[in-house]
Order: structure tokens, then C-alpha cells, then sequence
């Protein structure tokens, strides 16, 4: 008898070391500042949609499934509900958490769980009752003239204890019931931060602004990077000056979320990420014109140093223009931030920034709001709505996978057609690609109202690329030691990839690559090019 519940024991750790190993947990690493996320150890590339904030409850689950269906993505931004959660303190419900686990496994999709706790964009709405009830002890922020604010404060430890406690139950159920990593990442809160209000001034909050600031924001490089003369000590407002109140609530707010995080991923490692409501990323505007607090652009270093448990800092993108969300881009993409959209507006012109996000070796994108939001609609109105992003989704998700691995291995450059619709060039080593826009706008519709076209160009050897493309003309010019040099087209392939394979459809040529080359239709196109110099 004790050898057959040996031998049973020994299968059992057996089977879990050999699971273990066969799905290993989501991660992200990095090399030479660039990132991927692994999942099932493979770099992964997040073609993600974002449900709407009352969503994600069971009787709107259908609607949500209909537009993962027609938006052809791969992973599932929802939310998940404190007060829904945690009804009774202490009485954990997670069965909603369950049914979006199951429903996911039925569709293939991955999730991405994000945890409204203490702040949904700068409130408290997403607390349990018997917390908004007990506003003594689970207090908002005061503003400066003594108003009331309706912020949660970073100040007081019983708020940050009950959020520590729910966020570790969540994680801790997760690791139980979720072996298969259908979650891959978790957001803690969601654009936290304060609006109508830099920061809290209550009385618990002025004696901490009062006091010398902490060691981790003196360090001079630190200092140098907040534009502050470097100094050895001082309270919040001598070291400084006029953005001492916005730098005292983001290290508040940071600190509060670091340790939510830490707690989470001491239960269950899965990746952590918060998100920001963004400022404008030009001028260096004040904190009294966006939310002050969370993870802006200029004050993420502060945000690195208090919340070291939070894997990246994630932009939201609902600002306009080609120039401004291309900037976001840009200050978001740090060697020690991977690049993640977790929010971006579900319109048209932001589907192209989906190419320029790979290009740079980032691990995803996602629009918000991909489903009907309770309104009868049909699948023809859901397809209408996600638009573009369903044409993109449909021809990356087959080769997600190359994607995510040539964009951590910097071999991939994209464009994005600008506002002017100028063209651009890319530099190729020996080749520059000439990019021009317009190509295949729907028949009728005016120029300037749509800067839709985008390229990304893949470089898997001197003379051979991957290109895809839509609403866009490319042409090639010889540089460097092929400079001055004949040229042609030595093959122009059209396909798509399946598991891992490029399958070929046809070879273009006449009419399809005269003229410079390839034009690219409404539909993106995959293309494999090689040239040649005579």
C-alpha cells in the first residue's frame, strides 16, 4: 500500500515539474533596451481590444465575444470589479473571475485582467460599499481651499491594506485555478492620480509634505532627470519648487501601488503594469491641467523608483495627431519601460500606430471599447466599429509570433502616414524604402480627411524583407556600396504566414511592381521582397 502512494505521489510531482516546465509563466524580459513579453516562453504580441468599464460582468459577456470574434484579436482587455470582488470584507466572490477564465479558454483568447481597486480614473467608484459608507476611514483627498475632492488619499494605511489584501486573494486565486496562463498580465488600478486637485492637502498630508524628501528622489541622476538643482536634503517644496505638489502625489500614489503590486506578485508573479491618463507631451504643462499624480511622462522616473514592483508604465491614447501620439510613443518606449497601449480610441486614424508600437518592439496594442456597451447591435455594426483594427488584427495574428520576435531583435521599421500625407523614407543599410501615401483610399473619400496608411518593412538579410503595408506606394533606392548601382526586383512575393511558414499566393510583377514598385490596397498585404543590383 505505501509503495502505491508513493508511486502515485511520485507521478503527481511528475506531471506538475513536467507542466511547469512546459508553460512556464508569463514574463518580460529585455536586450539592448528593446522588450518582449513571453508566453509559453515565446515572444508574444498582444493584438488586444478593451471591453467597456461595465463589461465585464457575465450577462454582458456575449456581446464582448461577438466583437473578439469580428476584431480577430488574440487577447482580452477586462475589467475586473473590486466591490464585486470583496462584498463583505474579507468574503472573497470570484466568480465572475471564473466565468471570464472559461469563457476565454472556449474562445483561445488571452486575458488581461484590470483590477479597478482604489483608483478608476482618479475615483474611488470601484471600492466596496462598506468602504464608501466609512469615509473616515477610508477617506478622499482635500483640496487646497478644504473642498472635497473626489479622489481616494494615498495617505492612510487602512485603505492600502485592504486593497494589499484583496489584490494578494485575486493574484493567490489566479495561480490556483489558472495553470494554463490564460491571464497574461494583470493592470493594478487604472489611471490613478487626481483630477480638480494636485495633490491632498489634509492635515496628514501636509505634515508629510513637510517633511525631508525621501532618499530614493536625492540621488543626483535622479535629480537631473526631474530638472532640479541637485541637492543633499530638503522637504518636498525646498527641493522642488513649483512642481513640489504634483512630484509629493506621484510619489504618494506610486508608493501606495508599488506595494498593492509587490504584495500580488509575492502570491503569483504574472506581469504588472499600471496605466496613465496622459498630459501633453510638449511644453511641460502643470499638473492643474491633467490628472495629477499618476504615471505622466515627467514624472515616471519617479514612478520607477517608488513602485519597483510594476513591470512597465502603460500610456492610454486618446490624444489626437500624428505628431503628439507619435511623442507619446517615443517617451513611453524607455530602455527600462517596455512599450505597451493598453487604451487607445477606437477610431480609424489610430489603427496605423499599431505598426509603429511592433516596429519599436513593443509588446501590444489595444482600442478601448470594442463592444456594443448593452446597445443592440448587429455583428455588420460591430464590424463597422472596430474597422481597421479587424483588417490588421486578421493578417498579424497568423504571424504574431515572427512579429513579436523581428521587433525585440530590432529588425523591423515602420511609417505611418502623417496629417500632410509627406512622404518618408526608411534606411536599409544599402537600400532606402521611399514611402508615399494614398493608395487604395475608399473611392470618393476626401485625401486630408484620412492619414490611415502605414508600412512596416522587416529586414531578414541585406537584399530580403518582409513588407506590409495599406493605402501606401513603396520604392526602393540603392545606398551605400550599391549606391549609383542598377536595380530591379529579383522576386515579389504575395502570402501570408501560417505557423510560422510564409505561404505563397502569388508573384507580382507588370502591373504590380512597375512603376517603383508595389502599391498597397485597403487591405494590408504581406509581401516578400528581394533586390538585386546589375
Amino acid at each position: 500500500m505505501k509503495t502505491l502512494v508513493l508511486t502515485f505521489l511520485v507521478s503527481i510531482i511528475t506531471i506538475s515539474t513536467t507542466f511547469a516546465q512546459t508553460n512556464p509563466i508569463p514574463r518580460i524580459i529585455e536586450k539592448d533596451g528593446r522588450h518582449a513579453l513571453l508566453v509559453d516562453g515565446k515572444p508574444y504580441l498582444i493584438l488586444g481590444g478593451q471591453a467597456h468599464n461595465s463589461s465585464g460582468w457575465p450577462g454582458m459577456l456575449p456581446q464582448v465575444w461577438d466583437a473578439v470574434k469580428v476584431m480577430h484579436l488574440n487577447t482580452l482587455e477586462v475589467p475586473i470589479y473590486w466591490e464585486q470582488i470583496e462584498p463583505q470584507p474579507g468574503r472573497f466572490d470570484f466568480s465572475v473571475v471564473n466565468t471570464l477564465l472559461a469563457q476565454s479558454r472556449v474562445h483561445s483568447v488571452h486575458l488581461v485582467l484590470l483590477w479597478f481597486g482604489t483608483w478608476k480614473n482618479g475615483s474611488n467608484h470601484y471600492m466596496p460599499e462598506w468602504m464608501k459608507r466609512d469615509a473616515a476611514k477610508y477617506p478622499n483627498i482635500t483640496g487646497k481651499n478644504g473642498q472635497p475632492v473626489d479622489s481616494p488619499s494615498p495617505h492612510y494605511q487602512a485603505v492600502m491594506d485592504a486593497d494589499v489584501k484583496a489584490f494578494s486573494a485575486i493574484m493567490r486565486h489566479l495561480k490556483r485555478v489558472d495553470p494554463e496562463h490564460t491571464v497574461i498580465m494583470v493592470q493594478v488600478e487604472n489611471e490613478s492620480g487626481a483630477w480638480d486637485s494636485m495633490r491632498d492637502y489634509s492635515p496628514v498630508a501636509q505634515k508629510l509634505f513637510g517633511e525631508q524628501v525621501p532618499a530614493e528622489l536625492l540621488k543626483p541622476a535622479m535629480l537631473q532627470t526631474l530638472n532640479v538643482p541637485v541637492v543633499t536634503g530638503g522637504t518636498w517644496q525646498q527641493v522642488f519648487g513649483d512642481r513640489a505638489d504634483e512630484y509629493f502625489h506621484a510619489w504618494s500614489v506610486a508608493r501606495f501601488i508599488g506595494k498593492v503590486a509587490a504584495a500580488g506578485k509575492a502570491e503569483y508573479p504574472l506581469p504588472l503594469y499600471t496605466n496613465a491618463a496622459l498630459r501633453e507631451p510638449f511644453g511641460n504643462p502643470m499638473a492643474n491641467t491633467y490628472e495629477s499624480g499618476g504615471p505622466t511622462d515627467n514624472v515616471i522616473p519617479i514612478w520607477k523608483a517608488a513602485a519597483p514592483a510594476l513591470d512597465l508604465l502603460a500610456p492610454d491614447i486618446y490624444l489626437s495627431g500624428s505628431k503628439t501620439i507619435l511623442k507619446v510613443i517615443d517617451l513611453y518606449d524607455r530602455p527600462d519601460n517596455a512599450l505597451f497601449v493598453p487604451e487607445a480610441a477606437l477610431s480609424p486614424d489610430r489603427a496605423k500606430y499599431l505598426y509603429e508600437v511592433i516596429a519599436r518592439g513593443g509588446i501590444g496594442f489595444s482600442p478601448f471599447g470594442i463592444d456594443a456597451n448593452g446597445r443592440p447591435e448587429t455583428s455588420t455594426e460591430t464590424a463597422l466599429r472596430v474597422g481597421l483594427f479587424a483588417s490588421d488584427y486578421a493578417m498579424a495574428g497568423p504571424m504574431m509570433r515572427q512579429l513579436a520576435e523581428w521587433g525585440f531583435e530590432g529588425k523591423i521599421k515602420a511609417v505611418v502616414e502623417h496629417e500632410d500625407h509627406a512622404e518618408q523614407t526608411i534606411d536599409l543599410g544599402d537600400w532606402q524604402a521611399i514611402v508615399s501615401f494614398g493608395a487604395g483610399r475608399r473611392q470618393g473619400s476626401p485625401a486630408d480627411g484620412e492619414a490611415n496608411s502605414k508600412l512596416m518593412i522587416v529586414q531578414l538579410a541585406a537584399n530580403q524583407f518582409v513588407v506590409i503595408g495599406a493605402r501606401c506606394h513603396i520604392t526602393f533606392k540603392p545606398l551605400g556600396s550599391n549606391a549609383g548601382r542598377a536595380w530591379q526586383y529579383l522576386k515579389v512575393e504575395e502570402g501570408h504566414y501560417e505557423n510560422g511558414q510564409f505561404k505563397f499566393l502569388r508573384i507580382l510583377n507588370g502591373d504590380e511592381t512597375d512603376f517603383g514598385g508595389p502599391r498597397f490596397g485597403a487591405e494590408p498585404v504581406v509581401l516578400k521582397v528581394e533586390l538585386v543590383v546589375r
